[in-house]
């Protein structure tokens, strides 16, 4: 299976203080990768190193064959990166539709507007929210902005979407929406990286997860291998028993 994602010994330094630490994997093309860890383990300083945000201090990114470490996020966006934010980003005062437009318009294809109002309406209908396209975005609620969040994302036309908490502050009805939307997306043959803490939806959706604490990567493998992992359980959330609760949970 081909590789589109390859991290190679990434560390990056704010100063003296160290938010990743010789990370290393590989991400195959097709595959859902799960990426958990507690609050401040370095998962979105992860993100933001792979899709140009922060350069990495020392370690090699390389997408679709080519050395991106010192890419810019537009460059990113170009190669065919997209991500969604932990905390949701719309251009309040455009309509639905138009933040979807600036997507498609930044993306992969730089699309005119002419062009990019169709790619953002055939978005607009997978995400779920056809329905509100002439809304200013600022009047949508929580699970609506994060589905167009995900629109203007998809309309990009992506090979690798970074997915950044798309499930919190939904219901349990919300998420499960949601996660059955991420699979289509990955059936449409996008691979994605997912940043979540709602573990039994992330070990549900995922094919393989990589766990970060402090900076580091203390275990990768597939949703049963993380559940069971030693490492995970005493390290997850600083608190052994809550730990071995939560993947427990994860399991039912």
């Amino acid at each position: 299976m081909t590789s589109l994602l390859q991290v190679k010994g990434v560390s990056k330094f704010f100063g003296g203080l160290q938010a990743l630490n010789d990370v290393t994997f590989e991400l195959p093309e097709g595959q859902i990768l799960g990426l958990i860890g507690p609050n401040g383990a370095g998962k979105t300083t992860l993100f933001n190193v792979i899709n140009g945000v922060y350069p990495a201090t020392e370690g090699q990114v390389i997408f679709k064959d080519q050395d991106v470490t010192e890419a810019k996020t537009y460059e990113m966006a170009k190669l065919g990166l997209a991500r969604t934010h932990q905390i949701v980003k719309p251009l309040n005062e455009l309509t639905v539709i138009e933040n979807v437009v600036v997507g498609a318009c930044f993306g992969r294809q730089g699309y005119s507007l002419r062009k990019a109002t169709p790619v953002a309406e055939e978005v607009l209908n997978f995400v779920g929210i056809a329905d509100r396209s002439d809304q200013l975005a600022s009047s949508l609620n929580v699970a609506q902005k994060k589905r167009l969040e995900m629109a203007r994302a998809l309309a990009a036309q992506p090979h690798l979407l970074l997915l950044d908490e798309v499930l919190a502050g939904l219901n349990q009805s919300e998420i499960a929406e949601m996660v059955e939307t991420v699979r289509k997306i990955r059936d449409k043959g996008i691979t994605i990286i997912m940043i979540e803490h709602v573990m039994e939806a992330v070990m549900n959706v995922s094919d393989r997860m990589i766990v970060l604490n402090f900076g580091a990567q203390i275990a990768e493998g597939n949703p049963d291998e993380i559940r069971n992992n030693p490492r995970v359980i005493e390290a997850y959330l600083g608190d052994p028993k809550l730990a071995q609760k939560l993947m427990q949970k994860a399991q039912e």
